[in-house]
This record gives structure tokens, sequence and C-alpha cells, in this order.
């Protein structure tokens, strides 16, 4: 009788421990845990203004072309580097302008074969 009382109990302590983990999940994803007014919390809530872009701006110095995105110095626009090089493919348009858009695919090249394919009114 004790044997069965202490498994039930082990089995009641392990199913708790379960759903407490699948709430915390959820919290998390939902974000049930989030930041009252006035709460700081790292750099993961910055102020919605560009006080810190302009600062570093200003404080840049290039001769030749600054890239507003990155704030590097290049000699022409289209040499601008992307933002985000892990997920951004760099796709040069001609006649010296470039973009940077999101990787497409597993393959290198993807994005900009998919723009070449929109440009000729393929895609």
């Amino acid at each position: 009788m004790l044997r069965s009382i202490i498994s039930c109990l082990w089995a009641f302590l392990f199913l708790a421990a379960v759903a407490n983990a699948q709430f915390q999940f959820f919290e998390q994803m939902f974000g049930g845990g989030q930041q009252h007014p006035g709460q700081r919390q790292g750099s993961q809530n910055v102020p919605s203004d560009s006080s810190r872009y302009q600062q570093m701006w200003a404080q840049a110095h290039c001769s030749n072309y600054l890239c507003p995105g990155t704030l590097a110095c290049v000699s022409v626009p289209h040499h601008c580097p992307c933002a985000h090089p892990d997920v951004e493919e760099k796709v040069e348009l001609g006649e010296g302008s470039a973009i940077c858009v999101s990787k497409g695919g597993f393959k290198a090249g993807e994005a900009s074969r998919k723009i070449e394919l929109a440009r000729k009114g393929l895609l």
C-alpha cells in the first residue's frame, strides 16, 4: 500500500513538473512575461528615436560616400555592404545601384536569380 502511494506521489510530481515547464514555454512564446512600463531590461527595448544613430553619423569621418544603413565609408554608393550579411544578399541592379534583400532558398545567389526573373516579367 505504501509503495502504491509513493508511486502515485512520484507520478503526480512528474506531471506537475511537465505542466509547469509547458506553461513557462507558452508564457515565453506569447509574451506573458512582459515588462511593466518604466522597467528596463538591458538593451532589449530601446527608445524609438534616432538620436543614437544621428550621434554615430556625426562622429563618422568619410571623405568619399558614407553608407546610410551601415555607416561604412566606400568609394561609390553601390559598394555599400548589407547591414545584416548573414541573412541578406546584396544584388546590384545596374547603373550603379544595389539593394540588400533577404536570402532566398538554400543556394547562393537564389535571391538575385529571383530578382532577375522578376525584372524580366517571368516571376
